[in-house]
């Protein structure tokens, strides 16, 4: 059966998929950008549970709930602050991608919507985080057979646009 991967222009709290992943801070209590939508859709309850998981460190994920989401469940993932790209930070951006998609699918999670991770307040340039993130997914996304569909959710048309012309550069 084969994948599907897709580029969706929208508001990542308003897609009908199994889990969407947060690109969250590490106290994972919520924040601005993408983080603070998904608190602020899901609900109180999102923020009582995430209390209770200790943090998260940068390149790792927990998975929570989603309450008021259309989505089952949230992966919370932690993406690293740019510093020039000296700092491990592909690596740890890298990390998020798989570790939100290895999580997902233990919940057997079929379809998994990503934000552009790290790319709002903490900096990295839009397209060194897509060329990351289409390379990761494109190359761990046949690992997963539960695994059906994944979007990657750009909050604007221009991102979108970038997500997908790396998809077509890379044949995915």
């Amino acid at each position: 059966m084969s994948i599907e991967l897709s580029v969706k222009e929208a508001d990542i709290t308003t897609l009908q998929v199994d889990a969407i992943v947060n690109a969250a801070n590490s106290s994972l209590l919520g924040g601005g950008g993408v983080d603070g939508a998904i608190h602020r859709a899901a609900g109180p309850r999102l923020l009582e549970e995430c209390r209770g998981l200790g943090g998260c460190d940068v390149g790792d994920t927990k998975l929570t709930l989603a309450y008021r989401l259309k989505a089952r469940f949230v992966v919370h993932t932690v993406g690293p602050v740019w510093r020039g790209g000296s700092e491990g930070e592909p690596d740890l951006l890298a990390s998020c991608y798989r570790r939100s998609m290895a999580v997902a699918v233990k919940k057997q999670v079929s379809s998994l919507a990503f934000p552009c991770i790290s790319t709002g307040v903490y900096g990295y340039p839009a397209e060194l985080a897509a060329e990351v993130a289409v390379d990761v997914v494109g190359s761990v996304i046949s690992r997963y057979d539960s695994l059906r569909e994944v979007v990657f959710c750009c909050f604007s048309r221009g991102d979108a646009e970038l997500y997908e012309r790396l998809i077509r550069i890379r044949e995915i």
